[in-house]
């Protein structure tokens, strides 16, 4: 039986409240650790990530991506999309526990990523710095980590297109694409809006809600799964082309795509107070959670259109985003709404924290496996990838401090 914390947001500081709830770095409560599920895997991932620290070599272009095909570690530069998750998860650890060593690790790698403030080729900016940098800044509040915020937040104001009102996302096959803004780009709104807030110049701000807005106008179908990519006409301003990437067919709905919808609303609704936006994430929250081919165990397939279902794979990283995402919007919920919503994701967190998705052997860094890159292209198939790691330990730590701060000594928490 498990309670559930019930929040209904009426203001924006409100929102900040709540939100101070998952970032401060709450320690471990020893007397709540047999009782909470969420603490009791936090404790096991702690340890277990640094035994594997010492047996990772520091090298700034093997930053923990995923694994080869022969099994070994495929690591990158800084300038990967993914760079700064391996780092972000540390930190997120590191506040969760005081362990020294992740506080050690976790700055060590985050400096590697630094030079990507200037990186003006990329939307993935927000990735890379935020998920580091920005995780740095929650734990320590240093201004050098502030700075390189900045910098990167304004490197990433020169791909917004005031006339689209949007930012680039990729610049590759420009035979194919004019300006084409992918779901996942709601992601590096964040970076924008802690822009706003470090300055007080309501310039990022504004940029990241004009995304948002154009990105729900232009994204989305009547049931509210959203395309992957759309295109658009740099001349006229309007959508000229709404397809896929990364899912099976342009009019199907990649688990992560929706995955990073609900993220990318709930976090927008966070910053901005905009009932639009809430009204959207719930919308989008529905159709995953209503969706015919979603398991029991509400792992996703990795598209939930694709025809072999059941018999292809499941994607532990869209599942993470989507605990992730479910236990923010939960607290900005009405009780029925919330009640689902944490049910969702505690369902997510039983299912990844058990043996079936828990990575094995010791020797790489990584905490989940059977997650899902782009099988179109026959690219990182049921492999561990840190992004799942990165928003599974998210997610639990988000779970943990709502149990703390909202269940009677952790009564009732079982899984």
């Amino acid at each position: 039986m498990l309670a559930y914390p019930v929040k209904v947001v009426s203001s924006i500081g409100l929102l900040i409240f709540v939100l101070s709830l998952w970032m401060l770095p709450l320690r471990t409560n020893a007397q709540m650790t047999e009782k909470n599920p969420y603490a009791r895997e936090l404790d096991r991932i702690v340890l277990e990530m640094a035994g594997k620290l010492e047996l990772l070599e520091v090298d700034s272009t093997m930053i923990p991506r995923s694994l080869r095909a022969q099994g070994d570690l495929a690591g990158v530069g800084s300038r990967d999309w993914t760079s700064g998750f391996f780092p972000g998860t540390l930190w997120y650890l590191y506040g969760y526990s005081g362990n020294p060593a992740l506080l050690s690790a976790a700055r060590t790698w985050t400096a590697f990523i630094e030079k990507e403030k200037y990186d003006g080729h990329t939307h993935d900016t927000g990735f890379k710095v935020y998920c580091s940098f920005g995780n740095a800044y929650k734990v320590q509040e240093k201004e050098s980590d502030r700075n390189i915020i900045v910098q990167t937040a304004n490197t990433l104001m020169g791909r917004f297109d005031p006339k689209i009102a949007c930012i680039r996302s990729w610049d590759f096959n420009q035979e194919t694409w004019q300006y084409p803004v992918i779901i996942d780009n709601m992601m590096n709104l964040e970076i924008l809006f802690a822009a706003t807030r470090f300055t007080g110049d309501s310039s990022y701000y504004q940029v990241a809600k004009a995304h948002a807005y154009t990105t729900l106008k232009n994204h989305f179908r009547a049931d509210y799964s959203s395309y992957h990519v759309v295109d658009y006409d740099t001349i006229s301003g309007m959508s000229r082309l709404k397809t896929t990437h990364q899912g099976y067919g342009k009019n199907s709905s990649w688990s992560r795509g929706q995955a990073w919808a609900l993220y990318g609303f709930t976090m927008c609704y966070r910053e901005t107070a905009d009932p639009v936006f809430f009204e959207q994430a719930q919308k989008v929250a529905r159709f995953i959670l209503d969706h015919p081919r979603l398991p029991k165990d509400k792992i996703p397939y990795w598209d939930f259109d694709d025809p072999k279902i059941p018999n292809t794979p499941r994607d532990a990283s869209a599942a993470a985003v989507i605990a992730a995402a479910l236990l923010e919007l939960s607290t900005y919920s009405r009780q029925e709404q919330t009640r689902r919503y944490w049910q969702a994701a505690n369902t997510i967190l039983k299912h990844l924290s058990s043996s079936t998705y828990r990575m094995k052997g010791e020797e790489l860094p990584f905490l989940l496996d059977h997650s899902v890159g782009s099988k179109p292209h026959d690219a990182e198939v049921d492999v561990p990838l840190v992004y799942a790691d990165y928003y599974y330990v998210e997610a639990l730590i988000r779970a943990n401090n709502y149990a703390l701060s909202n269940m009677n000594n952790g009564s009732g928490l079982t899984w």
